[in-house]
């Protein structure tokens, strides 16, 4: 599977948990009555997430661009690797994590821009946008794998796909009231850490050069032309 497929497979399986942390927001969104205009609503909406993903996949390839001269995208993978094995094993035995609060604070006037957002009806685009940026475990994984590409331009396309991914579960429940019921959500919820897992070990893997194709592609030369 390339780069980008596992982006699209990560946000597609990360969906269904965004659908219960974001999707509460998207209702919040004052909605067209006729069923044509909620849908459209609703792709404007998720457009304003991907818009925002893809954005922040070019500014973080512009660091990983300079992993890349310097050839330390290897260490950057398996570090990656790492922590994200790391998550998923606190997430799979539900092992508290310092700093929550850091982080709480740290995000607070993204949450004051968003509530602002709502109160004005600024519309599905704008809190799409806005809600792109607020802290998701999902979006760290994906932004995890960005960092190690080659270029801006292929960071940024890595979180494209990433956001692809998440497209159609979050328009289907978003139109569908009581699609993804809670019993589903909690399914699918206590498989996401084994999955983290599987992808920590894939970006080890990835960071160890061992020349097999797809999952742990030899180590480029630095200055050559990267074909995807």
């Amino acid at each position: 599977m390339s780069d980008n497929g596992v982006a699209f497979f990560i946000g597609l399986f990360g969906s269904v948990h965004c659908v219960g942390m974001c999707g509460p927001l998207a209702f919040a969104i004052p909605a067209a009555d006729n069923k044509w205009l909620l849908i459209f609503d609703k792709v404007i909406y998720n457009f304003g997430r991907v818009l925002t993903y893809s954005l922040l996949g070019l500014l973080i390839g512009f660091a990983g661009r300079q992993l890349w001269i310097i050839g330390a995208q290897q260490a950057i993978s398996l570090v990656s690797g790492l922590l994200i094995i790391l998550a998923g094993i606190t997430r799979l035995f539900k092992l508290s994590v310092a700093g929550k609060g850091i982080l709480s604070r740290l995000f607070s006037p993204i949450n004051k821009l968003l509530i602002y957002a709502l109160q004005h009806r600024y519309g599905n685009f704008v809190v799409g946008v806005i809600n792109g940026l607020l802290p998701c475990g999902f979006v760290y994984l994906a932004l995890a794998g960005a960092v190690t590409t080659a270029s801006p331009i292929t960071a940024a396309t890595y979180m494209l796909c990433f956001g692809l991914g998440t497209f159609p579960l979050m328009l289907i429940a978003m139109v569908s009231t009581g699609y993804f019921t809670p019993a589903i959500r909690r399914q699918i919820n206590r498989a996401i850490p084994y999955l983290m897992v599987c992808i920590g070990f894939w970006f080890i893997l990835r960071g160890l050069n061992l020349n097999i194709p797809y999952l742990s592609p030899s180590k480029q030369i630095t200055g050559a032309t990267i074909c995807h």
